[in-house]
Parts: structure tokens; sequence; C-alpha cells
């Protein structure tokens, strides 16, 4: 028997199959951004991201990897009943690794305080906490509220009358993350009056034992108050406070002996006093505090009465998720959009957002959802309980097309949709430099340290260019330049030299645009093997540390030599 230990785990067809993502770059469509000033705490950097969710997934790594706060998925269920929006009737196993591959990339862009939360039904609960489990790490999980998704009885149920929802919660870091607590409500604070008028304002009896056998010192614990009542604990109890403690609230007026003085002691707890606001949530959430499937249809036709989404969520459950894992300003994930209850609902809230839908109702539902939130004319949902006027923005972004294409012979070419602006962000993205082109030095495309630039053009290089341009860089900087090709190769120390694409071809998948949760649909595209050879001579280079990405700044065509004269291209 071998002597090797070999852990628990979920196992499945192809689950060691794993998918070489590319990094794609995200392109802007101004039409469908929206935004409008209502007052000084509006938020506008805001996403709506139109694509397949992994690959916008991915697009997102380098610049919020460690950044987002909560992460709400409601993915499909797997169940076998298709939507118009979904096609959600997925084999097991494909389902299974689709879901681990989306739940590696969230971990990584969730903060060290972060949270993720996922809906999911009986049909694959079980099996996706396991999944969870493996990439989370068991220790993570923090627990499985169950949500009242209906309310009535379904009479003509073969088995049981399904009523619920599960929603696993993990937390980044279970060690240090905390949940929110929930906020008072009126029905609380209503328990607190003040029949007496006590100068600290209402107040609720609590009993000043505690439910616990004590020690003998503690069974055999008497007080005698002030009006001459003689207190011991009731038997397996012992005494909340010691002597002196119950001897300052007596002499404070702080103990209740009824309306007649004849029932037993208790202390009077402040409201102005309660050190916590509110309390922890429970883990059964019913669907009069949260929200139910016949009320998410209602808000989803309010929203859109010609074509509701067909599995939407209530505002209410939104809230709960997001008054207990983020406050305002923080950055929330909904990598399946639906029909954007994540988003309008943490906009609403003043929390940050980013959204990614693969559908068609990204444009036809959500944003247009979203633009009512922003002018205010939303009045469905949680509008009302949060006093929602309007204000703020959100910015539609679409997934650039694949960076390399194939020529006519079956070639990797550098896609003929690619702008110089766009090659050079995807080039910084690939090797991990932050995109930030400078206008002044026409070799500085991004950067990723302070001393560390890249330089990407599609030219051919000749060594006297190369030697110019080490000049310009000088001795206490570097320079990753991508190329599409070079003549010789100087011994330039502060120069670093790839070939575009010859650099990549075995990087990642090149042409496939679609990983969504559509089995019909997927037709991977492998990269060429053969270019690992041809990449492994030009790509031996040092390995760049990654950065964040400001939002891409339009650019013209750089020339190789702004501003150089003849002579100087001559040296």
């Amino acid at each position: 028997m071998s002597s090797r230990l070999k852990r628990l785990e979920l196992t499945w067809i192809g689950k060691e199959e794993r998918p070489r993502l590319e990094p794609r770059i995200l392109l802007e469509d101004e039409d469908l951004s929206y935004a409008k000033r209502v007052s000084a705490n509006d938020i506008f950097d805001n996403r709506l991201i139109h694509g397949d969710n992994l690959l916008a997934l991915k697009a997102l790594e380098q610049e919020f990897a460690g950044e987002v706060k909560c992460v709400f998925i409601d993915p499909p269920y797997n169940t076998g009943s298709a939507f118009e929006q979904y096609d959600d009737g997925l084999e097991h196993s494909i389902w299974l690794s689709l879901m681990r591959d989306r739940l590696e990339v969230i971990h990584k862009l969730l903060a060290a305080e972060g949270s993720l939360w996922i809906t999911i039904d009986d049909n694959e609960a079980h099996y996706l906490k396991v999944v969870c489990d493996e990439v989370f790490g068991r220790f993570n999980f923090v627990a499985n509220a169950v949500w009242q998704k209906k309310y009535t009885v379904a009479n003509d149920s073969k088995w049981l009358s399904e009523s619920h929802d599960h929603v696993l919660i993990y937390a980044k870091s279970k060690e240090t993350w905390r949940p929110y607590r929930l906020p008072r409500t009126e029905e609380m604070d209503a328990r607190y009056r003040n029949p007496d008028n006590h100068p600290k304002g209402p107040w609720k009896a609590t009993p000043i034992y505690a439910k616990r056998s004590g020690s003998e010192k503690e069974q055999a614990f008497s007080f005698t108050f002030k009006n001459g009542v003689v207190w011991s604990a009731p038997r397996g109890t012992s005494p909340r406070f010691p002597a002196d403690k119950l001897r300052r609230l007596d002499a404070n007026d702080e103990i209740w002996f009824g309306a007649d003085g004849t029932a037993t002691p208790a202390r009077k707890t402040f409201l102005s006093e309660l050190k916590i606001e509110g309390p922890p949530a429970p883990t059964v959430w019913l669907h009069s505090d949260v929200g139910n499937n016949h009320e998410a249809r209602e808000e989803s036709k309010s929203s859109n009465s010609e074509d509701p989404f067909a599995t939407p969520k209530p505002e209410k459950l939104l809230k709960r998720i997001l008054e207990l894992a983020t406050q305002p300003g923080d950055l929330v994930l909904d990598s399946f959009a639906g029909s954007g209850t994540t988003g309008a609902v943490a906009h609403k809230m003043r929390r940050r957002w980013i959204m990614i839908e693969l559908g068609s109702h990204c444009e036809t539902h959500i944003a247009p959802r979203l633009q009512r939130i922003v002018e205010g004319t939303d009045a469905i949902g949680i509008s009302e309980a949060v006093g929602w006027k309007g204000g703020g923005g959100f910015r539609f972004l679409k997934l650039a097309p694949s960076l390399l294409e194939k020529d006519k012979w079956g070639n990797w070419i550098v896609s003929k949709q690619y702008k110089p602006e766009m090659l050079a962000e995807a080039m910084c993205k690939l090797e991990g430099f932050r995109y930030a082109p400078d206008r002044e030095v026409f070799w500085n495309h991004g950067h990723s340290t302070e001393r560390d630039f890249i330089y990407v053009t599609t030219q051919n290089l000749s060594p006297d260019q190369l030697r110019f341009i080490s000049e310009q860089v000088g001795p206490e900087r570097t320079l990753l330049i991508c190329c599409g090709a070079f003549r010789g190769k100087p011994n330039l120390a502060n120069l670093t030299l790839k070939k575009i694409p010859q650099a990549v071809l075995a990087r990642c998948e090149w042409g496939r645009d679609d990983y969504s949760l559509n089995v019909t649909e997927q037709a991977p595209v492998v990269a060429v093997e053969e270019a690992k050879a041809e990449a492994s001579s030009s790509d031996g280079a040092k390995t760049k540390a990654g950065g964040r990405r400001k939002k891409a700044t339009p650019m013209q065509a750089l020339p190789l030599f702004a501003g150089i004269d003849d002579a100087s291209k001559s040296r």
C-alpha cells in the first residue's frame, strides 16, 4: 500500500482539464454608458460588462485582484429546465468544471476581508459546496443560509413541496472576516419602554442571572437590595453580576421589581446604552424579510413588462446580503448578472459594483434598468426603503476580440481589429504591466515598477534603432520591447526583446470567445503547440511584476521615433 497521503475530494470527468484563459482588454461602448450628477455622494466608477463571464473575470484580474469586498453569484442551477435567457441544462461534470474555473478567479479577486455568496437549489448545492471547499478551503465556509423563496405550498408536488433555495457563504479568510449586523428595526426598539420615567430613557427588563451552572460559591451567592428583597440565582443558573455591580445598579435605580414591586429582580437595559446596534443575521431567511420569487417576478415585470426576465432575485434578498457583507463605497461583483438586481441594489445602497453578463439582455434588460435607477425614476424594490433619488453612473464595457487570429494560411497573426492603442494595452496586460502611455515619451506605453517600462510596436527594429532607444532609456531603467521583428540582437543590458506574436503564442487559448454555461456552443480553439519552440527562443526574458491598469487612454498610432530627425536616425 502506498504511503502517499491522498486528500478527500470530489472527482468528476474532465476535472483535470483547465482552460488557458486569454486576459482580454475591455472596450467601452459610450452609447450605452450612462451618468447623472445628483449629489456629491454619487458613485460613477461602476462597470457593466457584456461578454463571457470567465473571460471577463480574467480581464478584471490584473486591476482588481484583492479588491472586491463581496461577490454574489446566482449561477444557472443545472436543473435541465430551459429559460429564454439561459440554457442551464448542463451535464453534471461540465457544470462542476465551469463553476470551479470561475470560483478560482473569484477567489483571486476577493479582498482579504471579502466574502462570497451563492444562491443555488438542491440539485447542485451539495456538490457545489464541496467544490467551494476545495477552492476556498473548508475552514472558510461560514454558513448555509436557507432562503424561503416560495410562501405557498405546491399541492401537485410529486414528493415534497420545494419552498427554499440555499445561500452558500464563504469568507476569503474566516479567521478575520466578520459579517456586519442587521440594522435595528422599529419593532425591536418598540420593546423598550420607560414606565417609571427613568432619566436614561426607554429600557427593557433583562435577567440578572446567566443560564449556566456556577461554582459552589456562585450557587451560594445572595444579595439584599435596598428595598429589602433578598435575591439568589435560580437553581441551575449563576449570578450575571458580582455584588458591587448589583449595588451600583440598585443605587442608580436600574433594577426593576415590577409595577407592584413584587416581581423577580431584573436589570433595566437601556436602549441608549446598547453597544451592539443590531442583531446577527439568522441562517433562516423568511420571505417576509428578504422577498420571494413572486415578488422578484413582479419587480421584473415593472422593469420590463413586455419581456420580463424569467428567473430574477428580489431586491430585498440582495439588500440583506449587502448589509451583511459591505459598507457604502465597497466594491461588489456579480459575474452572473441576470436581470441586473445586484447592481441595482448596490447602486441604491451606494456601493461600487461590477456586473458581467453574456446574454443579449445585458443591453435589452440590464442597461435600461440601470439608466432608470440613475435617473431616479425607478420606484421598485428597495427604492423607497433606502430613499433612493437617483444619481451616479456606469460604464458599459465589452470584451475586446481575441488578440490573435489566423490568416488564410492558418498562421497566427495580430487581429486586424486591433488598433495601436489596443495592441499596446493588450501586451501590457499579457506581460504584467500597467497600461499608462506617455505622450511625451514614445517608447513608454506602461510600467511594472518605477524603473521598468514596456514599448509595443509592430515594426521591424534595426540594431541602430535599438541602440538609440537604449540611450533614451538610460542605464537606470529597463525596457521590454514587444515588436514585430528585430534584426540582430545587440548586447544592450537595459533592453529585453520579444517578437509579436511569437512571444505569446503558447500563453493561452486564442480565438475562443465562449466559455459559457451553454455546452452546445462550446468549441475550444487550441493555440498552436508548434509555437512553443519558437516562443522559447525569443521569450526567455525575465517575468515582469503585475500592476493595476487605469482606464484605457485613447492614443493615436505612435510613431517609432517621435520628434527625431533623419540625421539622428542614422547614428
